[in-house]
């Protein structure tokens, strides 16, 4: 009886230790491998584009400064002035007004009558002649949008530029691309110019 049992109970044992421990193992690097391709993704909502990779089509545009601007208000920002009248925003360069973009981070108290509302995820912006805004403390500041905000204007003044061989439209630093949303047209923001 003895070995009836070494004969054929050890083998069975036998084989049932290594199968045991084939499987454990296999668990093993299963789990390894699952935990090796867990990554952990970051949403970045703004792309940013140096400036010195943006081709613009037409190669210089003309500004137009003005002595004076009427009914301005003062946009103290970073230790410097600026200035915000009509709708739009300047800097004082030789005794002149000179149109520029807004910085993000401007304020002003009231938003420009032609606003529109745009909510984008769990934003809402209201932008104005171009440029993006959100609301703090009374105030409206400008931000910039993130990337996949839609809008179906672009302002007056908007440019064609190429970024990386692909054409877009920018404005106030922002660049579009032209989609279609729903059989309209429209234009959605795909990334942020930063100025060298």
């Amino acid at each position: 009886m003895k070995s009836f049992i070494k004969f054929y109970f050890m083998p069975l044992f036998f084989l049932m230790a290594i199968t045991t421990q084939g499987f454990s193992q296999t668990k093993k690097t299963t789990s390894k491998s699952k935990s090796s391709k867990t990554t952990v993704i970051v949403k970045n909502n703004v792309r940013k584009v140096p400036s010195s990779k943006v081709t613009y089509k037409r190669e210089s545009r003309k500004v137009v400064s003005v002595r004076q601007i009427p009914n301005k208000t003062v946009l103290k920002h970073n230790g410097e002035n600026y200035y915000y009248s009509n709708n739009k925003f300047y800097t004082q360069s030789r005794g002149r007004y000179v149109p520029i973009a807004p910085k993000v981070g401007f304020r002003i108290k009231v938003l420009p009558p032609s606003y529109k509302r745009i909510q984008y995820d769990t934003h809402n912006y209201f932008n104005a002649n171009g440029v993006f805004y959100i609301e703090i403390n009374n105030q409206y500041e400008v931000v910039d949008p993130e990337v996949g905000t839609i809008v179906y204007d672009l302002p007056d003044g908007y440019e064609k530029v190429v970024v990386d061989g692909l054409s877009y439209y920018e404005y106030a630093n922002v660049l579009y691309e032209k989609v279609q949303v729903n059989d309209t047209r429209a234009y959605e923001v795909v990334g942020i110019i930063e100025i060298d």
